[in-house]
């Protein structure tokens, strides 16, 4: 048994010692960074912010690729089925990694089984607004309005089962209206028709609307978080609007295929946590409206898993369902 026992021993120390020089080398080509929505939104921005830090920081080359579609899901399944060698990361946030399999009852990819978290990012409450010279000052002005004509006002949001879209059914649920939900594929395809009046309201994170908002383009009527934005004090929350119930944030986070080897999992997530301490890179994503976060890998998964089970009775009583 010994020579067996010392040949099995050799074995691990030899793949540890791979694993180390794999960690070592990484990353000797570059890495993919893919978005699940298109160029110009919140997810988009703070996706190439974390990658021009990675490049400035570390010299690492990260070439960052928009694949928007099905709510996130190519993006997903894209990076699911990539090598598992950590050349492939996904920058993955609340609307695909907790709410699609609620949402979806058939995936082409398994959350749990094909993906391993890297580490959290950020995250950042929800906003509506209207268009600057629109009729509504205040959500109990749309809510009047939605009650005195139910279904005549639109409710547009970067699309079906988003954060924003149950915020809406949320919304609907607690204040006894009616909205027509317009889903669009991102903040960049909604704000024409928004100041357009194609649309009457519309839903997004403060990072993507920030800029829109204080360069009087749109005007805020309410945060989805329990206190009110830094970067929009004047904006009052649902809560203090006398709206219960509509507590929700989009939360970002780094993920990576399955088999990816841990080492490396830790040394991407290292790098990440690295650059959110820089003061320019928390200065710039406080400034647009988020708050910084950074985890372990198990932080993150725990949190996402926590997010399902608590939003997964929210999702069944709003009776959405995308497939």
């Amino acid at each position: 048994m010994r020579p067996i026992l010392q040949r099995i021993l050799a074995a691990a120390c030899l793949l540890a010692a791979g694993a180390t020089a794999l960690a070592q080398g990484y990353p000797a080509k570059p890495i993919k960074f893919i978005v699940p929505f298109p160029p110009g939104g919140g997810t988009d921005n703070l996706t190439r912010l974390v990658a021009t830090k990675l490049a400035d920081t570390l010299q690492w080359t990260v070439v960052v690729e928009n694949k928007p579609g099905a709510g996130g899901n190519l993006a997903l399944d894209t990076t699911a089925k990539a090598p598992a060698d950590g050349y492939t990361l996904v920058m993955a946030q609340t609307d695909n990694v907790v709410l699609n399999p609620l949402l979806y009852s058939r995936l082409t990819y398994d959350l749990v089984k094909d993906l391993v978290p890297v580490g959290l990012v950020a995250s950042g409450p929800a906003v509506l607004v209207v268009r600057a010279d629109s009729p509504y000052k205040t959500l109990a002005d749309v809510i009047a309005a939605a009650k005195a004509q139910p279904g005549h006002l639109t409710f547009a949001s970067p699309g079906t089962g988003t954060v924003a879209h149950l915020i809406s059914e949320l919304w609907q649920k607690s204040s006894g209206m009616k909205l027509t939900h317009v889903p669009y594929r991102g903040m960049a395809q909604a704000l024409p028709d928004l100041i357009g009046g194609q649309v009457d309201m519309y839903m997004g994170s403060i990072p993507t609307l920030q800029s829109h908002i204080q360069g009087g383009k749109v005007r805020a009527l309410g945060v989805t978080t329990a206190k009110r934005s830094p970067v929009l004090p004047n904006v009052p929350t649902y809560t203090e609007s006398g709206i219960a119930g509509v507590e929700l944030a989009s939360v970002w986070g780094v993920m990576a295929p399955a088999g990816t080897p841990p080492e490396v999992v830790s040394r991407v997530n290292a790098a990440v946590n690295q650059v959110l301490q820089q003061p320019d890179t928390r200065a710039k994503i406080l400034a647009s409206g988020a708050d910084i976060l950074g985890s372990t890998p198990k932080e993150m998964g725990d949190l996402y898993a926590a997010d399902r089970a608590r939003l997964a009775p929210v999702v069944r009583d709003s009776g959405t369902k995308l497939d």
